[in-house]
C-alpha cells in the first residue's frame, strides 16, 4: 500500500507561544532581568538559595541511613552519625564508615552543637508547613504576649469565620435537599405518566376488541351469504333432474353451469384470507421475537433512555410554566403532553434498528491511481446521483439506482471530471441539480457543471489547503469555504472574488451553513472549538461552543437548532445553537488523527472510525445504536497494511435508513439500517 492508506491528517492548533519565545526582542529580556534578580534575592532570604540549601541538607544526613541525623554522635575521627546507626555498625565492624579509621564505642561523643542545629532546622521546617492556626497555637503556648484587644479581634474573626462556614454547610445541605425534592418531583412525573400510558394501553385494548368483534360479525355475515346460493343450487339441480324444466328454470340452470368455476376460487381466497388474518403461528412468533429484541435494546441502554425521558419531561414542565406565566399556554387533550409523545418517538426510532446491512458494494479505485482514499461522498438534490472525490484527483458521479439494482464487480460512473489537485470535500447545490462544488489541497474552490463536465467558477484566494466547502440551502448562489490559512471565505457564483472574509486564529477544518438561514454558519477549528457566526456581523461569533479536547473535524446540522460536531478526541457532540448549550456527547468510535466522515439526518448521526467500522448513533442516546465493520475479505491477500484502513466518508440518503460509506481502500458500500 505504501502511503496509500494514510489519509489527510486533521490539522492541530498552531503553537503561538513557542514562536513568540523564539522571536522575543532583546528589550523584553532586558526588562525581565530585574525581576529575575528580585526572585533570586527572595529565594536566598527564604532558604539560603537552592545550592546552599542542598549542601546543608547533605551535611545534615547520616552517612549510614542517608536520613536527617537523629540524636547526633561524633566520632574521634570527626564524623557525625545517628546514635543507633553507628552503634549497630560497631557491633559488626570496628571502623569508621566514612574513613575506615579504627573505632570503638568508647570513642563516641554526643554532638550537642549539631543536635541544637537540627532542632532549629526541624522547627523551621515545621513552621514552613504548619497552618496559620498551628502558628497561633505555638505562639500562645510559647508565651507570646497578646493584648486583650488583639484577642477580641481574633475572636470576632473566628466567630465570623465559623458563621460563614455554618452558612456554607447549610447551603450545601439545602442543595442536597433540593436534589432530593427534584427526585421526588421526577417520581411524581413518572407516576402520572405511568397512569397515562396505562389508560392509553387500555384504550388500545378496547379498540382492538371492538375491531375483533366487528371482524367476526363480518365473517359470519359472509358465511351466511355463501350458504344461501348453495341451497338455491340444490333446488335448481333437482328441477333439472326431474325433467320439469321451464324457461325460468333454464335461467337457473345456466346460473348453475357458470357457478362451479368461481366456487373453488372463492374457497381459495377464503383460505388465503384466513392465512393472512387468522393468526398463524409463524407471524405471531416473528412479531413476538421482534418485540423481545426491542425490549433487549431498551434494557441495554436503560440509563441513557431514563436520562432522556427525565430531560424531556423537565424541559416540558419548564416551558409549560413559562407559557402559563406569559398566558400563552394552550393545553392539548387532557392527560397528554408533548414530552411523553417525544420520548415515545425516541423509543420507537431507537429500538427499530439494531444493525447495518450491506445492500450494494462497488470499488472506487482505478488502474492508474494506487491512492484510492475517498475524502467525500455526497447525494445530489433528488438522491438520484451521488458523487465521490478524494486523493485520486477525480470527481466521479454514479447513478444510485443502478449501483443498488444492477449487481456488478465494477460500476462505471456516469460522469467523471479530472482536477489538478487532491480533493478534500464536495457539496451539491440543492437548487441547481447539475452544480457541485469542490475544495482541494491547493486551496482552490471550484463550482462544476455535471452536465457539461466543465468548471463554472474557480476561486483561488485561499493560500493553503481548503478542507471544506458548502452550498447554502436557502440562497443557491452562495457558498462558504474554510482553509488551513485560517480564513473562512464566502463566495457568490455570480462574482469572481469572495464577498466576505473571516480571519481566525487557527486552521479551519470544516464549515457548514445552517439549513434554515443564509446568514448563519458554523465553523469547526483546530483550536478545539466551534464558532457560530452571523455573516451580517463577523466582528465576533454569536457563540463559541467549547468541549472538544482536540481539533473539530466536521460540523453538520440535524435541524435549524441542532448541530453535531466530530473531533479527533474520538467523540461526537450535539449542540443547541438556539439556546447555546451542549446537549449530548457520543462515544464508541475511534478517531485520533484522520478525517473519518460525519453525516446526519433528523434522528440519527453516523460517523466512521479508524478501526475500519461505521457507527450509527441515535441523537438521544450516547452509545452506538448500530455498526458495521468493513470485513477482511475485501482486502487484498498481499496487502500488509490491512490494519491501517479506516472509514473516510459517510452520507445519509436524506431521511431514509440508507447510507453510503467509503473507506481508505476505495471500497464503497450502500448500507441500510435493519432490525
Amino acid at each position: 500500500m505504501g502511503g496509500g492508506s494514510m489519509g489527510a491528517l486533521v490539522p492541530s492548533v498552531k503553537s503561538e507561544g513557542k514562536s513568540e519565545a523564539v522571536g522575543a526582542p532583546s528589550e523584553a529580556a532586558g526588562a525581565s532581568a530585574p525581576m529575575v534578580e528580585v526572585q533570586k534575592e527572595n529565594e536566598e532570604e527564604e532558604g539560603g538559595g537552592r545550592g546552599r540549601g542542598g549542601e546543608m541538607d547533605k551535611d545534615l544526613l547520616c552517612p549510614i541511613c542517608m536520613q536527617i541525623i537523629k540524636d547526633a554522635f561524633l566520632t574521634a575521627c570527626g564524623h557525625s552519625f545517628c546514635y543507633m546507626c553507628i552503634i549497630t555498625h560497631l557491633n559488626n565492624k570496628n571502623d569508621c564508615p566514612c574513613c575506615s579509621h579504627y573505632l570503638t564505642n568508647n570513642q563516641l561523643f554526643p554532638n550537642f552543637l549539631l543536635n541544637k542545629l537540627l532542632k532549629k532546622t526541624s522547627a523551621r521546617q515545621i513552621g514552613k508547613t504548619a497552618s496559620p492556626v498551628e502558628h497561633l497555637r505555638q505562639s500562645l503556648q510559647h508565651g507570646y504576649e497578646v493584648s486583650v484587644k488583639e484577642i477580641d479581634s481574633l475572636l470576632s474573626l473566628l466567630s465570623e469565620k465559623k458563621r460563614r462556614m455554618e452558612q456554607e454547610e447549610a447551603e450545601t445541605n439545602m442543595k442536597f435537599c433540593l436534589t432530593f425534592c427534584t427526585l421526588q418531583t421526577d417520581i411524581q412525573y413518572i407516576k402520572e405518566d405511568i397512569s397515562l400510558v396505562e389508560r392509553q394501553r387500555m384504550d388500545l385494548y378496547r379498540t382492538r376488541e371492538r375491531y375483533s368483534v366487528k371482524m367476526r360479525m363480518l365473517m359470519d355475515d359472509h358465511g351466511t351469504e355463501k350458504a344461501r346460493p348453495l341451497s338455491i343450487d340444490k333446488q335448481s339441480s333437482g328441477l333439472i333432474s326431474s325433467g320439469r324444466t321451464t324457461q325460468p328454470g333454464l335461467g337457473f340452470g345456466s346460473f348453475v353451469n357458470k357457478k362451479p368455476d368461481p366456487k373453488p376460487q372463492e374457497s381459495s381466497q377464503g383460505y388465503q384470507r384466513k392465512e393472512a388474518m387468522g393468526g398463524s403461528d409463524p407471524p405471531s412468533v416473528s412479531h413476538s421475537g421482534l418485540a423481545m429484541a426491542r425490549k433487549r435494546r431498551i434494557h441495554a441502554q436503560f440509563n441513557d433512555l431514563q436520562e432522556c425521558y427525565l430531560q424531556k419531561r423537565r424541559q416540558w414542565v419548564s416551558q409549560t410554566c413559562n407559557q402559563q406565566e406569559r398566558g400563552t399556554y394552550t393545553s392539548k387533550r387532557e392527560g397528554y403532553h408533548a414530552a411523553l409523545e417525544d420520548f415515545q418517538s425516541v423509543l420507537t426510532t431507537f429500538t427499530r434498528y439494531s444493525r447495518l446491512r450491506v445492500i450494494a458494494e462497488l470499488r472506487h479505485g482505478d488502474l492508474f491511481h494506487s491512492a484510492n482514499i475517498v475524502s467525500s461522498i455526497e447525494f445530489d438534490r433528488d438522491d438520484e446521483l451521488f458523487a465521490t472525490a478524494g486523493v485520486s484527483r477525480r470527481i466521479k458521479v454514479f447513478e444510485f439506482a443502478s449501483v443498488v439494482n444492477e449487481p456488478a464487480d465494477v460500476h462505471c460512473p456516469v460522469v467523471e471530471m479530472s482536477t489538478r489537485s487532491k480533493l478534500s470535500c464536495l457539496s451539491w447545490n440543492k437548487f441547481t441539480k447539475n452544480h457541485i462544488a469542490s475544495s482541494d489541497y491547493e486551496g482552490i474552490v471550484t463550482v462544476w457543471d455535471v452536465n457539461t463536465r466543465q468548471s463554472v467558477m474557480e476561486y483561488e484566494e485561499h493560500e493553503k489547503r481548503a478542507w471544506s466547502v458548502d452550498f447554502s440551502r436557502t440562497e443557491p448562489s452562495m457558498l462558504v469555504s474554510g482553509s488551513d490559512d485560517c480564513k473562512v471565505k464566502v463566495w457568490c457564483t455570480n462574482q469572481e472574488a469572495s464577498v466576505l472574509n473571516i480571519d481566525m486564529k487557527a486552521n479551519i477544518c470544516c464549515v457548514k451553513y445552517n439549513p434554515g438561514s443564509s446568514y448563519h454558519v458554523a465553523v469547526g477549528s483546530a483550536d478545539h472549538q466551534i464558532h457560530y457566526y452571523d455573516l451580517r456581523n463577523v466582528s465576533a461569533p454569536l457563540h463559541v461552543f467549547s468541549g472538544h479536547r482536540k481539533a473539530v473535524s466536521y460540523v453538520k446540522f440535524l435541524s435549524n437548532n441542532e448541530l453535531a460536531s466530530a473531533s479527533t478526541d474520538s467523540t461526537l457532540r450535539l449542540w443547541d445553537v438556539k439556546e447555546n448549550v451542549p446537549v449530548r456527547t457520543f462515544r464508541g468510535h475511534t478517531n485520533e488523527k484522520n478525517f473519518v466522515g460525519l453525516t446526519v439526518n433528523s434522528e440519527y448521526i453516523a460517523c466512521g472510525s479508524e478501526t475500519n467500522e461505521v457507527f450509527v448513533y441515535h441523537k438521544a442516546i450516547s452509545k452506538p445504536a448500530a455498526g458495521h465493520k468493513f470485513g477482511s475479505s475485501e482486502l487484498d491477500d498481499t496487502d500488509d497494511d490491512a490494519g491501517s484502513y479506516f472509514i473516510s466518508a459517510v452520507c445519509w440518503k436524506s431521511d431514509s435508513p440508507t447510507m453510503l460509506t467509503a473507506n481508505s481502500q476505495g471500497t464503497i458500500k450502500v448500507l441500510v439500517l435493519a432490525a
